[in-house]
């Protein structure tokens, strides 16, 4: 079953000699995380939705048009229909589409979504992804990228993913490229114009 995965580093507590001690303050460094929805955070899932402006947007919480998640009703009709076929990677599919779910949360916030679709999509590649802007040019998107690159490996078995942004997103662009993203071509699609990148799943020793 999916847990929650830490951030880039591990939780440090120090003092001036490296180690905690009653007579100095420690200060406590607590990574970021990737979750499964949840409607705990509905308060924080709002903020962070909102941080985008009105519309739809590439955010990663696979938000259509119809969606209420205002309400607390909604919100978690919402979430439920998000996480119901979520399954443990290598476990048969369902024959429905679905896929695995992610928050990217830090200090109790929502800063982000992440999503592994389980069957191809070639307008929207396997993996979509968003970070809200107020939580950008931290390495926060590379690093849940990487760990969603993982996820792909063992939970689809293929030997590489598409990814896909759009034309003008350049910061989404080097976020792939950073996690060995080769650029394919650009393509007019539906959905505007996408650059497309296929990243390949090395196996881990």
């Amino acid at each position: 079953m999916f847990g929650r995965r830490k951030g880039p580093s591990t939780l440090l507590i120090l003092n001036v000699y490296g180690r905690p001690d009653r007579g100095i303050v420690t200060t406590v460094a607590r990574m970021p995380e990737l979750i499964l929805p949840t409607t705990r955070l509905h308060a924080e899932f709002l903020e962070c939705h909102q941080e985008w402006g009105p519309g739809l947007h590439e955010d990663g919480f696979g938000l259509g048009p119809g969606d209420d998640v205002h309400s607390p009703e909604g919100f978690a009709a919402w979430v439920h229909e998000r996480t119901r076929l979520t399954h443990p990677a290598g476990a048969p599919c369902p024959d429905e589409p679905h896929g695995s779910p992610r928050w990217l949360v830090e200090h109790g916030r929502v800063l982000g979504g992440f999503a592994l679709r389980h069957r191809f999509d070639p307008l929207r590649g396997h993996i979509g992804y968003g970070v809200r802007p107020s939580a950008r040019r931290r390495g926060l998107a590379a690093w849940a990228l990487g760990e969603m690159l993982g996820e792909a490996r063992a939970a689809l078995g293929v030997d590489r993913v598409l990814l896909v942004c759009a034309v003008d997103n350049v910061a989404s662009a080097r976020t792939i490229e950073r996690n060995g993203g080769v650029f394919d071509d650009i393509q007019d699609t539906e959905l505007g114009s996408i650059r497309r990148y296929w990243i390949d799943l090395v196996p881990t020793a």
